[in-house]
């Protein structure tokens, strides 16, 4: 049996040079690569380098893809472009890691317990969590703190280890979350709990919020962001100026808010009240869902023997001609309009008249054993048969 990995790395601060694009390709000849990116797949074999090298000597992001379970995410950031102090303190499990050489620090997050899902080829995965790059160097950490999450999900932690700060918007994932979430399965009920101490996400700075800011700073400061915006590649100076806008810019007379002291075991506490709204919402959901569709089946039903109301002696006679045919199909069928000629009656009140025709049918076909039998059993449990046939005709 084969045994399917994907690999795709991407470079979004400049792009390879020829003689890198060259080193990649000596790699694989199966690779496509291209200024920007390499990506391979196997049915048998590896991948015949270090991930972790290329991605530290190439690539800003890495996705690992296989058909057992396995699943990983990777980023490489600057060092000097993050609070690496903070990124540590969430990223400290198996499932959610920090690594670092001269230059970067490489984010991982990954899990390798999934069931195997034969459908997922990898290669929609890259483009979905790209944009989280921008988000962490722009100081947004909700993405680290799902990956924390992510080793808390699975039992990494003591319960008297305090949560780490809950960072803002928790409460509001954007589609790239959303995508790290089913990328990681990440349980949502520790993110619900996650996001009922976490504040309201900050807006996008406005033209007047940026020119108070920038007229703030100092010509010489000025002059350096200038500098960088026109010799550097990518989003890097883009997002080094909004994590440093985000960081330092307060709207108004706000201050922000202490959140609550939480231990592991707070969390986990929060996170079963969760699965448990969750679950009584779906239980009434189903509940309501029920409840309809029993009104509409008895409005159907009671529809249906107004139209019967009008063939009744048709029906009789439709009955008497199904049993003679000695049939068990013909025989179900008879009864199927009995119970409904039944249901009639005891909607008009006429059950007596219902009773003797029926005991003059049981008199006719006394001698047919098999569909006595038959109607026996359904007159003992009648509500349980299948749906009734349309009315006959006139």
């Amino acid at each position: 049996m084969s045994e399917y990995q994907y690999y795709e790395f991407r470079s979004l601060d400049r792009e390879l040079t020829d003689g890198e694009i060259d080193a990649l390709e000596a790699i694989s000849t199966r690779a496509q690569v291209t200024p920007t990116s390499f990506t391979n797949h196997y049915d048998w074999g590896d991948l015949k380098a270090d991930p972790f090298k290329l991605l530290e000597k190439y690539f800003n992001a890495f996705v690992y893809v296989s058909d057992w379970g396995s699943r990983r995410f990777c980023l490489r950031v600057p060092k000097d472009s993050i609070d690496q102090e903070q990124v540590e303190r969430l990223l400290k499990g198996d499932h959610a890691w920090t690594s670092q050489s001269r230059q970067y620090l490489i984010l991982g997050l990954e899990i390798s317990e999934l069931d195997p899902d034969f459908a997922d080829d990898g290669t929609r995965w890259m483009q979905a969590l790209l944009p989280l790059r921008s988000d962490i160097l722009r100081g947004d950490f909700r993405s680290l703190y799902l990956g924390w999450l992510l080793c808390l999900q699975h039992e990494e932690f003591d319960a008297e280890e305090p949560e780490p700060a809950v960072p803002a918007g928790l409460g509001d994932l954007a589609k790239p979350l959303r995508s790290l979430i089913d990328f990681l399965h990440i349980d949502p009920d520790l993110i619900e709990a996650g996001a009922e101490v976490s504040e309201p996400l900050n807006a996008c700075p406005n033209r007047e919020q940026l020119d108070a800011w920038v007229r703030a700073l100092s010509e010489q400061e000025k002059n350096r962001l200038l500098i960088t915006a026109l010799l550097e590649s990518g989003e890097n100076w883009k997002n080094e100026i909004l994590r440093r806008f985000h960081s330092g810019y307060q709207p108004g007379d706000s201050s922000p808010k202490k959140p609550p002291f939480r231990t592991i075991g707070d969390l986990r506490a929060a996170a079963q009240l969760c699965a448990q709204r969750r679950a009584d919402k779906i239980k009434a959901i189903r509940a309501a869902e029920e409840a309809q569709r029993k009104a509409l089946e008895a409005e159907n039903r009671a529809r249906y023997l107004d139209l019967l109301a009008g063939h009744q002696e048709t029906t009789w006679t439709t009955i008497h001609s199904l049993i003679e045919k000695r049939h068990a199909s013909p025989y179900d069928q008879a009864v199927r309009l009995l119970i409904d000629l039944r249901d009639l009656a005891v909607r008009q009140r006429q059950e007596p008249e219902f009773q003797n025709k029926l005991e003059n049918l049981r008199q006719t076909h006394s001698a047919n054993k098999k569909f006595l039998e038959r109607l026996t059993g359904a007159f003992c449990g009648y509500s349980d048969l299948t749906p009734p046939s349309p009315p006959p005709s006139a």
